[in-house]
């Protein structure tokens, strides 16, 4: 008997008898169904007919694929569960119906199950590549679970709008993917139990609001930031130009006028400046989950020894706490995902003439209802354009018959500048997430250049203003430093 002969005997045969019950064909159809969907929609995606629709994301790439495993898996678990309970009643034929290669039906028959055959293994493979690849999507991440809100609108609008997620979020390799699946599976029982939390909250998991910052399971600087900054990149200086608006009927504006000493390694392998003084030498231990709190800093000295600053109220002793090497994060904690101050948000606004500084009192007004209390996002759009336009027709009317579009202009920032910071149903308000860099709206530099951490020597990190920047103007209205610089800002 030849080989082929033998496996059409004792596979084929016996396959096709046990393979005729219920539960396969039950697994055939949902495997076709499934397959053919699958099939279609990538030939309409092929032609360009796609939605960033996230949850048909997930149907195509995750629902679907799963359902086509499922049915494969259902084909020989029948053939099984048939086989033994055949077999246990003794029913099993001494000689299986036998295969008539020359029926042109049957033929036709082996043929479509070849072809069948050889497509599941085309779409199993294709349907991994896309699930895989859709659940490394920004879009995933960001808009499949609404809880992440925050976080995905606050990355639209970043500078890193064009990084994915999983470039920084995840990594490279094996244990990295696994991690961070896993991870993502616990966030998905939270969310999914989140109605019945209140229910038993000892038991039943939830999810937190708002949702942390990862720092602590963020991965290092040198496998993220560092795959495009070059650490070592001498910067030299940046001229920074920061407008702000007072509180009057004018919206006084003034500039604050800077050189950052930005730094880095020079050419003499010299370190200077903020990047510089800061460069992998500098070990730090936060007391808390921010990292905000930082009562303990060693620094490398060139020469290789060491020198400890520590807070005074530790009295010598070393805190207890997370230890770690500085890095961009420590400061840049927020790259991918700022949130503003309210303060900031409107400045930033009417200096870029979004909402115009000729509207009376609108910094003020502005100001006050940004940072009102709104039951949602939905909520805020109604009341913040509703609330302006009754603000100037009970002070000046004259500006809505005058100005009317500027005021609805100035309406719709007011709203979008809400939204993009301000989630109600997450708990995420002006100032929840800290931004480490600076320190004029939170601690920032101040964590560690506070004139409180001192040496044994007596040393104490500085508070030298000079070390990081040069003021050149503060809130000086039209300052002569931009004229002389010949710099003209918008509006002026």
């Amino acid at each position: 008997m030849s080989a082929f002969q033998r496996f059409r005997e004792n596979w084929v045969r016996p396959a096709l008898f046990f393979g005729n019950n219920p539960i396969s064909l039950v697994g055939g159809a949902v495997t076709t169904a499934s397959g053919v969907t699958l099939i279609g929609y990538w030939l309409v995606e092929l032609f360009g007919h796609v939605t960033d629709n996230p949850y048909l994301g997930i149907i195509v790439f995750l629902i679907l694929p799963a359902l086509f495993l499922s049915g494969l898996i259902l084909i020989p678990v029948g053939v099984l569960i048939r086989r033994r309970t055949l077999k246990k009643a003794g029913r099993i034929p001494a000689e299986f119906p036998r295969i008539d290669l020359n029926d042109p039906i049957f033929r036709h028959g082996i043929d479509i199950v070849l072809v069948a055959t050889v497509a599941n293994i085309l779409v199993v493979a294709t349907a991994t590549y896309h699930g895989a690849s859709y659940m490394d999507s920004p879009q995933f991440c960001g808009r499949s679970c609404h809880v992440m809100a925050p976080e995905y609108t606050a990355y639209q609008i970043s500078a890193h709008s064009h990084v994915a997620c999983v470039e920084c979020h995840i990594g490279t390799g094996a244990k990295a993917y696994f991690s961070a699946k896993v991870n993502g599976t616990k966030q998905l029982i939270e969310v999914s139990f989140h109605p019945l939390a209140p229910l038993a909250p000892r038991i039943i998991p939830n999810y937190p609001t708002p949702i942390p910052s990862p720092v602590s399971s963020l991965r290092p600087a040198r496998y993220t930031c560092e795959g495009c900054h070059t650490p070592t990149r001498f910067d030299g200086d940046k001229l920074l130009v920061k407008s702000s608006f007072a509180d009057d009927q004018q919206n006084s504006e003034s500039q604050t006028v800077l050189i950052l000493h930005l730094g880095g390694e020079d050419s003499f392998s010299h370190r200077t400046g903020i990047h510089g003084v800061h460069l992998g030498h500098i070990e730090y231990i936060a007391t808390d989950p921010t990292r905000t709190s930082i009562p303990w800093v060693q620094r490398e000295n060139p020469d290789g020894s060491e020198t400890v600053y520590a807070a005074s109220a530790l009295n010598g002793v070393q805190p207890k706490g997370e230890r770690r090497v500085m890095d961009c994060i420590d400061c840049h904690n927020r790259a991918a995902h700022t949130f503003v101050t309210a303060d900031e948000a409107i400045n930033r606004a009417m200096a870029d003439g979004v909402i115009s500084p000729s509207l009376p009192w609108i910094h003020k007004e502005g100001l006050q209802l940004l940072k009102g209390e709104y039951s949602s996002q939905d909520d805020a759009a109604a009341k913040i354009p509703q609330q302006l336009e009754a603000f100037y027709q009970a002070q000046d009317p004259d500006v809505l018959s005058q100005k009317p579009a500027l005021v609805k202009a100035a309406g719709r920032e007011l709203v979008t500048l809400y939204s993009q910071n301000v989630f109600p149903f997450m708990k995420v308000t002006w100032g929840t997430h800290p931004n480490h860099i600076g320190h004029q709206d939170y601690p920032g530099c101040f964590r560690c250049h506070d004139g409180d951490h001192v040496a044994k020597n007596g040393a104490s990190i500085t508070q030298d203003c000079s070390a990081c920047h040069n003021l050149l103007a503060v809130e000086e209205a039209k300052p002569k430093v931009l004229s002389d610089l010949g710099i003209q800002l918008p509006g002026q």
